[in-house]
């Protein structure tokens, strides 16, 4: 049977915030790394503070991005908060951050200290720009990453504003790269016995993540722009209105083609020598998109969607956050679970997507308290007594 928390024993030191780092580290928590979140005495992640706010007091943006973790306060800004560190690196595995580079060197823990105190140690940098390059030190957030990289000109409708997308794509692609590039990073370091010091900058992941958009301007010579919900090569291949509400479809290959074709019962469509091919429909797609749109607004969208559903043409409804939450089958999978929270049981948060044919195990859901576990790990990890760590919190290094 295959292991289904494969990163246990492997213990990562989380110095992130807010989302890409946390992200980052959630995932290898899933996957069963002891994850130690490292965080200020007295304030924390700033994301604690981010609505919306249960009503304990706790962020829910916190707890849906920290969960399966332990937290720790110590002060980075200090000598002997640096020292610390240090000692925890030099037992840990993995040390990730988010920090604007150079922030490590300052704090005294950039990789030439860890590598110091652990050869092997693997510290993982998220950041806008990378650790090298004319930008590493400007300041970003997911949206810039999201203009600068070419997203936000590629998302929205045609001839309308350029738009956001929905989610911090910016954000939680560097962050699954980032479990991409420690899970590469530990193989080489149990094959070689050396540690990495891995750069993921979100320009990159946005730039990686433009799918084909390269390819058609780099072919066409033509600057891909806004589509609203349609491909740019594959046609019919987005939203459409029926009577009462929205649905999308998609037709991948001539065969689901022809299958919708007589499932809409319109068969002569399958010969219309503007709708042969897919390069010929998406040619032609604003002819096809009006014969289609006039079709569906004609009955409600449950009805295109049975019949659609019954000819095996993939189709959808837009289902909204609270539909989502209701789905049987996201439900039979997991993914939606109500967090463990020793005030509030209504905090919903998603399972973990990473899991092995049949697998049924659910990630733990509990987020941390700050530093609830700090004398906990300084004194199992580290061999603190109780008078060490009484002197580091009178000194508020912890």
């Amino acid at each position: 049977m295959i292991d289904q928390q494969p990163l246990r024993g492997v213990r990562v030191l989380d110095l992130s915030r807010v989302l890409a780092g946390p992200f980052c580290t959630m995932n290898l928590a899933d996957l069963g790394a002891e994850v130690i979140k490292v965080e200020m005495p007295g304030r924390g992640d700033d994301s604690r503070s981010f609505a919306p706010m249960m009503p304990s007091g706790d962020s829910g943006y916190f707890y849906s991005v920290n969960r399966g973790k332990r937290s720790v306060t110590l002060d980075l800004r200090t000598d002997e908060g640096a020292a610390v560190f240090l000692e925890l690196a030099a037992k840990s595995d993995v040390v990730v951050e988010n920090f604007s580079p150079g922030t490590m060197d300052r704090f005294k823990v950039g990789y030439a200290q860890l590598k110091a105190a652990n050869p092997k140690i693997i510290l993982c940098s998220i950041s806008g720009f990378g650790q090298t390059g004319p930008k590493t030190a400007a300041p970003a957030y997911d949206i810039v990453a999201q203009a600068l990289g070419g997203t936000m000109s590629i998302t929205g409708n045609p001839g309308g504003e350029p738009v956001r997308c929905g989610v911090s794509v910016g954000d939680l692609s560097a962050a699954l790269y980032g479990v991409i590039a420690i899970m590469a990073a530990l193989r080489v370091r149990d094959r070689d016995g050396v540690g990495n010091h891995v750069d993921i900058a979100m320009l990159d992941c946005q730039v990686a993540m433009l799918e084909d958009a390269l390819a058609r301007y780099s072919v066409s010579g033509k600057i891909p722009g806004r589509l609203g919900t349609r491909h740019p090569s594959i046609t019919p291949f987005q939203q459409f209105r029926a009577a009462d509400d929205y649905f999308v479809m998609g037709a991948g290959n001539e065969a689901i083609w022809q299958r919708f074709c007589d499932a809409i019962a319109m068969p002569q469509l399958k010969d219309d020598p503007r709708f042969l091919t897919n390069a010929d429909r998406t040619a032609n797609h604003p002819e096809l998109e009006a014969i289609l749109a006039r079709a569906f607004a004609m009955r409600p969208r449950d009805h295109w969607l049975r019949i659609l559903t019954d000819a095996s043409v993939p189709c959808a409804p837009i289902a909204n956050v609270e539909e989502v939450t209701r789905d049987p089958h996201l439900a039979a999978r997991n993914m939606i679970l109500r967090a463990e929270h020793p005030e509030f049981d209504g905090l919903i948060v998603p399972g973990s997507p990473l899991k092995s044919a049949g697998d049924t195990d659910i990630p733990l859901t509990r987020s941390p308290r700050l530093g609830e576990s700090t004398d906990e790990v300084l004194a199992s990890v580290l061999g603190y007594d109780s008078l060490r760590l009484s002197e580091l919190r009178k000194r508020s290094i912890i």
